[in-house]
């Protein structure tokens, strides 16, 4: 067959650890036979970030800004120990909240359904959401050290020049502290996301936040939400027959687990980042979960849900054979080729896209799965296999149904 070509280049962005082997496997195995693809690359690897100064992260977030749509690979966000590995000059930031606040974008996750791997919660029947925001709170935080002795003060200083003070607290004895902050900008387009979303879905949406307690900040958040939904949502979804909800995180917790599913459930920027890995985990795997930011002006940058998996890396570089699960990842690829062909107008690469999630669920489903989904697979007759030998079984279906 003639390979499907692209118009507009994809932002390619490469990460770091097994997710980067798996990375180029991907396209060697599943898309370079099939798509002329074009992209414009940026290395996000930990090293080159370092020697960029993180520059090249800045770089590919404006690069998904012109092109409107990117995907991405796991990338490492260094700790203490990463410092010494990879001889950083400093502890640089996450690049995913980097992106994520210059695109102003909410990120929504699904879990990735397939037979014979049943939810831990066994009322689960259909897919549950996250919509996490993806700007502020601890991602963009300062924090500092405290000795004894010392007082803490929030100070703001307003345009005119004067200052408002609160205290946060003496300290008698070491300790720390943290300020964090958001913006109502963001915090509307987070709302906006969310209840475009739930439209082109017909799902009802949830909001949780704990604004009995911080009466301040998760409470503002919990007044946009309100204003916005009934100044321009409320008839909307009463049009489309769903249901916009808002109640305390922990209240949502509860009903998340009593519930059947198939709803959004929107959060805050680190409740997102946990409760998405919860739902993942519970619906199976952290790697069978589909991940897009969606910014308010429409661009897209989709990406695997979980880390780099720095265990079985260093196995490969042993010269071992890993049985990593690369769902998540060709998910993130399908979904931007999809983008890009729906926003292009290329069929070929939509179909190309539906094909390709199409062959790795059959694939997992006759029976043939990495080994963390052997182990929580009721399939019979499954069969473990490597990472590579995954992607070429997931090739053989995609050939098949791409009438090669």
């Amino acid at each position: 067959m003639a390979k499907i070509e692209m118009k507009t280049p994809l932002v390619e962005m490469d990460g770091d650890e097994m997710t980067k082997i798996i990375w180029k496997m991907i396209k060697d195995i599943l898309i370079y036979p099939y798509v002329n693809l074009k992209t414009d690359y940026y290395d996000l690897g930990l090293e080159h970030r370092n020697e960029t100064n993180d520059q090249v992260t800045i770089d590919s977030a404006n690069a998904t800004k012109k092109y409107g749509v990117a995907v991405k690979c796991a990338t490492i966000t260094p700790n203490a120990a990463r410092m010494t590995e990879y001889n950083l000059k400093e502890m640089w930031k996450s690049p995913n909240g980097t992106i994520r606040a210059m695109l102003d974008g909410t990120v929504f996750r699904s879990p990735i359904i397939v037979n014979g791997i049943t939810p831990f919660i066994p009322t689960w029947k259909k897919p549950i959401t996250i919509a996490r925001h993806a700007y502020g709170d601890v991602y963009k935080n300062s924090e500092m050290t405290v000795e004894a002795g010392s007082k803490a003060e929030l100070c703001v200083t307003k345009p005119d020049g004067t200052e408002e003070r609160k205290l946060i607290h003496n300290f008698d004895g070491d300790g720390i502290i943290q300020g964090i902050h958001n913006i109502d900008k963001s915090i509307g387009s987070f709302a906006r996301s969310c209840f475009n979303y739930a439209l082109d879905l017909k799902q009802d949406i949830w909001f949780a936040t704990k604004d009995t307690i911080s009466k301040t900040y998760d409470h503002r958040f919990k007044d946009i939400f309100n204003e916005i939904f009934e100044n321009e949502y409320k008839e909307k979804f009463a049009q489309a027959g769903i249901t916009y909800f808002y109640t305390l995180i922990d209240d949502a917790v509860a009903r998340v687990i009593r519930s059947e599913g198939g709803y959004i459930w929107a959060c805050k920027n680190y409740d997102g980042d946990v409760m998405s890995d919860m739902i993942a985990t519970a619906f199976g795997s952290l790697a069978m979960m589909t991940s897009v930011l969606v910014s308010p002006d429409g661009i897209y940058e989709y990406e695997a849900a979980h880390g780099t998996v720095q265990r079985h890396y260093y196995k490969h570089l042993k010269g071992e054979k890993t049985s990593t699960n690369s769902v998540a990842t060709i998910f993130a690829w399908s979904g931007a080729l999809r983008k890009r062909g729906e926003l292009d107008n290329i069929p070929e690469l939509c179909s190309f896209a539906d094909n390709l999630e199409k062959a790795t669920i059959t694939t997992i489903e006759d029976g043939i799965m990495t080994g963390d989904l052997a182990l929580l697979s009721t399939l019979p007759n499954k069969q473990k296999v490597d990472t590579e030998t995954f992607l070429v079984e997931v090739n053989k279906r995609l050939s098949a149904l791409m009438g090669v």
